[in-house]
């Protein structure tokens, strides 16, 4: 029997995205300088990530970069409200300018609780950065620094977002058409 696939429709194309990424970087270059460190939060903005270093290379931007994991749900499908470190950085952010990246920005949770806990470890300022913004999610009043696109309440997936860890590796950003 043959594996049907499922209907996609795209809500940002690559082509869009690729221009936004460059449209940030001339931001956070006008923000932060050039020295600054940048934490990706993994897994969903590995492929935003890399994107955007490369464009701040482009504006003038020499980063460090480092990653860290956080969760909020363990094993479960439903979050705790906890946000938990799975995978600390390794650079110190002590008196350092961090760029905090990640993919989508819905609860508030998360960056909230690592802006908070980077400034903790005594950096100079963190900034956050995230690909898409779903504004009617949020649960505190945490806005970001910049923001790639406003998200419409959909279950998004492409360009490092994931439904059951596929289509991660979509050049673009859509969600499945439920038939």
């Amino acid at each position: 029997m043959a594996e049907t696939k499922p209907q996609i429709e795209i809500l940002f194309a690559s082509a869009d995205i690729a221009k936004r990424n460059e449209e940030l970087a001339e931001e956070i270059a006008a923000t932060l300088g050039s020295d600054i460190l940048v934490i990706a939060v993994l897994k969903g903005s590995f492929v935003f990530a890399a994107d955007l270093i490369r464009a701040l290379h482009h504006a003038g931007v020499h980063p460090q970069i480092d990653f860290m994991a956080l969760s909020s749900y363990g094993d479960k499908s439903i979050s705790s409200g906890t946000v938990v470190i799975t995978r600390d950085i390794v650079d110190t952010v002590k008196g350092r300018k961090v760029l905090l990246i990640d993919d989508i920005l819905e609860s508030g949770r998360t960056m909230d609780f690592a802006t908070k806990e980077l400034m903790a470890r005594g950096a100079k300022t963190v900034k956050t950065c995230l690909m898409l913004d779903k504004k009617g999610k949020r649960i505190n009043e945490f806005e970001a620094d910049f923001v790639g696109f406003d998200c419409p309440d959909l279950f998004v997936i492409g360009y490092g977002l994931d439904y059951a860890h596929y289509y991660r590796e979509l050049p673009y950003i859509g969600y499945i058409v439920e038939n």
